[in-house]
C-alpha cells in the first residue's frame, strides 16, 4: 500500500496509549434545569447539622428516608453544598460535587435518581464537609450547608428542609500545614486522618439506624443568581459534564521493609497480613502520574495506624528542606519519600475500606504501617481514577517515536491537571492561573473539541474582575491574587475562543471586560509613551531566575524595568493584546474602540523599538538601558509585527542563536514557538523540543513546572503545548477566520519524511497526511468535512480546498 494510503489508515488506530483502560463507568445521568428554577425562590431550603460550627473544620452526614409507590422512570433533583457532598441512594454512591465555582456564580448538580430507586422505601443520604480554616486556596466558602430540590412535585418529597436528619461524624481530623512538612508552597486542603472506632459504618444504608440523629438545622431557601437581593450562594447551573470515574490499580511493589509482599497484592490476588508489634513500610509505584480516590480495605488491626503518603516522585539524599533533586524519576535506590499524607487508623472489625475526602495526586504511594497486638490484613488497594473526561480525538503520526512519546506525556499532564477547573498543578495547588489556562484552554480544544471548559474558564475570570479593571490571576481563590500580565492573557483568551468558536453571544458580552482590562493599562502607562509604569500587583512574566526579585511583591518572574518602570516585555505583551482586542471590537462594529486599540499599539510599538531596539545586535532590549536581552521581549516583537518584514525572522535567528539571552521556559516558549512560526521558521519548530526530550530521559511521565533536576512540581499544565505545536505548526493546521469559519494548512516538516493528523472542528474531523517528495516537493492528502473551504500553502504555492477528500501534489 502507498504511504499516503497507510498513514491516513492509521488515523483510525492513532489514539496514543491512554492513561488507563476500560471504559469510563457513568454514575448518574444529568439532566435540564427546567427555566422557572432560575427565575424563582426554590421550595428547598439549605440546611446544616444543629449546633455545629458554620464555618469550623467538620465532617456531616445527612439522611432523609422517602416512600415511593413505584419505582420511578424520572427522579430529577438539583444539588449543592458548601464545601462539598457525595450523594448515596440506597447505599449506593452516586456522585461528588458541587463543580467548583465561587460565592457570586455556586455551581448546583442537576441529577436524575431514578436508577438507583425503588417502590416502597427509599434512603437519601449525603456526605458533607468543610475543611474550615484548611480548606484549599480555591475553595470559596460561606458556611457549611447542604441542599437538595426537587424538579417537580413528584421529586417534592425529597426538598431538604427539617425533615432531614443529621450527625455529626467525629472520626474525622484535619492533617493541615503540609506546606510546613514539605518545606514548599502547597494549598491543596488537609490530608485525612480517620480513627474508624467513631466512624458510623453503614450511616448510607437503608437499614441503618438513625433515630438518635438530630433534625437538620433549616437556614433559608435556595436562591437563583439574580432574583434576590439577599443570598449567602447565589445558584447557577453546572457549566461542565460530571468528571470520568474508572477503576485503577497500582502497579508495582518497589521497596518493602518489616514485611514481605508482591505484585499479587496489588492485583488484588494476595492479602497482605502484617503481624502485631510491627513496622512496616511498602513503596508502590503507579507507573505513571495520576489522580484519583485511593481505597485501602482492611481488617483487623485494632490500635494500628497506616500511613498513606502521595508523592510524584522520590528525593535524593537525606530528609531536608535542602533536599529537592530528583534526579531519574524511575529510580528509588538512595532516595527518600516526602509528600501529602493521609492517616487511618483501624478499629479491628473486618472489611473496613478508607477513601480520603478529596482526590489525591501521585505516581508513588508509600504505606507506613503500625501495629499494636492485634495483626493487621490488608485485604486490597484499589483506586477510582478522576479527572475531567477530555477525549483524545486528535492525532499525530510521525516516525520519531520520541515525538509520540511527547505527545503521551503532554496528554498525561492536561488529563491529570484538567478537573472541574483548568488546573496549574494537580499536586501542589490545583489553581487555576490565567497564563496555565490559556494553554490548557487550547489544548483542550484542539485536541478534544469540547468548549465547555474553556467558556466556564474565559467566564469565571471575567467575573473575578477588581474594580480596578483588572480579573483575577488564578479563580476560583479564597483570597485575591492579582498579576496585570495575566489579565492581557485573559483578553488573548476571549480571542482564541472568538477565533475557533462561532459564538458571538458569548464573546460579545466579554467585550465590556476587555475594555476595563484596556482601562487599567491605559490609566497605569505613561500619557506621552503609553509604556505602562504600574508597580502595583505583580507583574509576572515567567520564573527566570536571573530576574530576581521584584522590589513590590518579594517575588520572582517579574522582568527587568527601568527607573521610570518600563518594560519591553510588557509593553509588547501589552501592542499584543491591543491588536487582538482592536479585532475583536471590529468584528463586533465597535470601530471607535478598534481604531483606538489601533491607535495605542502602534504608537506603542514604535516608541519601544525606538527605545529599546539594539542595532549592534540585532534585537530588542528588555529595557531601554540595554542592558538584558530575552527570548520574552523579542518574541512578542516578532508577533506584534509585520510577519513579512524580514528583519523579523533576522530576530527569531538571532533569538534561537545567542544563548546569553533570557531563555523561555516549558511555559514562555509557547510563545517564542510561535514567533518562529509567524516568520517562516516553523521548520525549526521540532529542534525547539529538546526540554521535552530531556524529561523523557529524566523517567517523567508527565510534563514538569520548569526543565532541570529539581522542578517543584512534576506535572504543570502549561507544558502540554507541544500538542499544540505538532498540530498547528508541524501538521500546520490553522483556523484562517474567526469562528474557524476556514482553514489554513501549511504544514513544517523539519526533517520529517512524513507526518499525518488529524484534528476535530466543529463540522467534524480535518485530516492531513504528507509524504516528502525529493529535497522540496510534497504529496499530500486532505480531508475536510463537509462545507468548510481553505487553503494549502508549501514553500510559497497555494491551492484552494474544498471539503472532502483531495490529493495534492507540489
Amino acid at each position: 500500500m502507498p504511504l499516503l494510503p497507510r498513514l491516513a489508515a492509521a488515523l483510525l488506530l492513532a489514539i496514543s496509549p491512554t492513561l488507563l483502560t476500560g471504559q469510563p463507568a457513568p454514575r448518574v445521568s444529568t439532566a435540564p434545569v427546567p427555566p422557572e428554577l432560575l427565575e424563582q425562590t426554590w421550595s428547598a431550603q439549605w440546611i446544616a447539622p444543629a449546633d455545629a460550627p458554620a464555618r469550623a473544620y467538620g465532617v456531616y452526614h445527612f439522611r432523609k428516608h422517602i416512600d415511593l409507590p413505584a419505582a420511578p422512570e424520572r427522579f430529577v433533583v438539583h444539588i449543592s453544598a458548601d464545601n462539598r457532598y457525595r450523594i448515596f441512594v440506597n447505599g449506593t454512591p452516586v456522585h461528588i460535587g458541587p463543580a467548583r465555582g465561587e460565592l457570586r456564580h455556586w455551581r448546583f448538580d442537576s441529577l436524575d435518581l431514578a436508577p438507583f430507586l425503588q417502590a416502597g422505601p427509599n434512603v437519601l443520604a449525603a456526605q458533607v464537609w468543610n475543611f474550615g480554616e484548611h480548606a484549599p486556596i480555591a475553595q470559596q466558602s460561606g458556611r457549611t450547608a447542604f441542599i437538595l430540590q426537587g424538579d417537580g412535585e413528584t421529586e417534592a418529597i425529597a426538598n431538604t428542609d427539617a425533615s432531614w436528619t443529621t450527625f455529626t461524624n467525629p472520626a474525622y481530623s484535619p492533617l493541615g500545614d503540609m506546606g510546613a512538612h514539605l518545606w514548599t508552597y502547597i494549598v491543596v486542603g488537609p490530608g485525612d486522618e480517620v480513627d474508624a472506632s467513631r466512624y458510623p459504618w453503614g450511616w448510607a444504608d437503608p437499614t441503618f439506624d438513625d433515630s438518635a440523629w438530630t433534625p437538620a438545622q433549616t437556614l433559608h431557601h435556595g436562591k437563583p443568581r439574580g432574583i434576590s437581593t439577599h443570598g449567602v450562594w447565589l445558584l447557577v447551573p453546572r457549566q461542565i459534564p460530571l468528571m470520568e470515574s474508572r477503576p485503577l490499580r497500582l502497579q508495582t511493589v518497589r521497596r518493602t521493609t518489616g514485611v514481605d509482599t508482591s505484585d499479587a497484592f496489588l492485583r488484588g490476588d494476595a492479602p497482605l497480613t502484617v503481624p502485631p508489634h510491627t513496622t512496616a513500610t511498602v513503596l508502590l509505584d503507579q507507573g505513571e502520574h495520576t489522580t484519583g480516590y485511593p481505597q485501602l480495605n482492611v481488617s483487623g488491626g485494632a490500635d494500628s495506624q497506616v500511613r498513606l503518603t502521595y508523592a510524584e516522585s522520590l528525593y535524593e539524599g537525606e530528609d531536608h528542606p535542602s533536599s529537592t533533586v530528583k534526579g531519574d524519576r524511575n529510580a528509588i535506590e538512595g532516595k527518600h519519600l516526602r509528600g501529602f499524607f493521609d492517616i487511618y487508623h483501624p478499629d479491628g472489625a473486618a472489611d473496613r475500606t478508607f477513601r480520603p475526602l478529596r482526590w489525591r495526586t501521585w505516581r508513588y504511594l508509600q504505606l507506613d504501617i503500625e501495629t499494636g497486638d492485634d495483626a493487621l490484613t490488608l485485604n486490597d488497594l484499589t483506586a477510582e481514577f478522576t479527572a475531567y473526561p477530555l477525549r483524545e480525538h486528535a492525532a499525530f503520526l510521525s516516525p520519531d517515536d520520541e515525538l509520540a512519546q511527547i505527545w503521551d506525556i503532554a496528554w498525561r499532564t492536561m488529563r491529570t491537571g484538567t478537573h472541574e477547573i483548568f488546573t496549574d498543578s494537580a499536586y501542589y495547588e490545583q489553581l487555576s492561573y490565567v497564563g496555565d489556562t490559556r494553554i490548557e484552554a487550547l489544548v483542550s480544544l484542539w485536541i478534544d473539541g469540547d468548549d465547555r471548559l474553556m467558556r466556564k474558564a474565559i467566564e469565571a475570570f471575567d467575573n473575578s474582575r477588581d474594580p480596578n479593571g483588572l480579573t483575577a490571576s488564578r479563580w476560583p481563590d479564597s483570597g485575591i491574587q492579582i498579576i496585570p500580565p495575566y489579565s492581557l492573557v485573559w483578553v488573548s483568551m476571549v480571542h482564541d475562543y472568538w477565533m475557533l468558536r462561532q459564538d458571538d453571544a458569548f464573546v460579545r458580552a466579554r467585550l465590556g471586560g476587555v475594555r476595563e482590562v484596556l482601562r487599567y493599562f491605559a490609566e497605569h502607562s505613561d500619557p506621552a509613551t503609553g509604556s505602562y509604569t504600574g508597580r502595583q500587583w505583580w507583574n509576572y512574566i515567567d520564573w527566570i531566575p536571573a530576574w530576581g526579585r521584584d522590589a513590590v511583591t518579594g517575588l520572582g518572574g517579574v522582568p527587568p524595568r527601568d527607573g521610570r518602570g518600563t518594560s519591553a516585555i510588557i509593553d509588547l505583551q501589552h501592542v499584543y493584546t491591543l491588536q487582538q482586542a482592536a479585532e475583536l471590537f471590529a468584528a463586533f462594529g465597535f470601530e471607535h474602540d478598534a481604531a483606538s486599540c489601533r491607535e495605542r499599539a502602534a504608537a506603542l510599538r514604535a516608541w519601544v523599538e525606538t527605545t529599546c531596539w539594539n542595532e549592534a545586535r540585532g534585537l530588542i532590549a528588555d529595557t531601554p538601558e540595554h542592558q538584558t536581552f530575552s527570548q520574552h521581549a523579542n518574541s512578542y516583537y516578532i508577533l506584534t509585527g509585520d510577519a513579512s518584514d524580514p528583519r523579523l525572522k533576522a530576530v527569531a535567528e538571532r533569538m534561537l542563536a545567542e544563548d546569553d539571552l533570557a531563555q523561555a521556559t516549558f511555559y514562555f516558549s509557547f510563545y517564542s514557538h510561535a514567533a518562529l512560526a509567524r516568520v517562516g521558521l516553523g521548520d525549526r519548530y521540532l529542534d525547539q523540543l529538546e526540554p521535552w526530550h530531556d524529561v523523557l530521559a529524566q523517567g517523567l511521565t508527565t510534563v514538569p513546572e520548569r526543565p532541570g533536576p529539581d522542578s517543584r512540581s512534576d506535572s504543570h499544565a502549561w507544558g502540554a503545548h507541544p500538542m499544540l505545536g505538532l498540530l498547528n505548526t508541524v501538521l500546520g493546521i490553522t483556523p484562517a477566520e474567526p469562528g474557524f469559519a476556514s482553514v489554513r494548512i501549511a504544514p513544517h516538516l523539519g526533517a520529517l519524511p512524513h507526518a499525518a493528523g488529524k484534528v476535530p472542528h466543529p463540522r467534524g474531523d480535518i485530516e492531513v497526511a504528507y509524504e516528502r517528495v525529493g529535497a522540496h516537493g510534497l504529496r499530500a492528502r486532505i480531508i475536510l468535512p463537509a462545507g468548510l473551504h481553505g487553503r494549502f500553502e508549501w514553500r510559497g504555492q497555494t491551492v484552494d480546498l474544498r471539503p472532502g477528500e483531495q490529493q495534492i501534489n507540489l
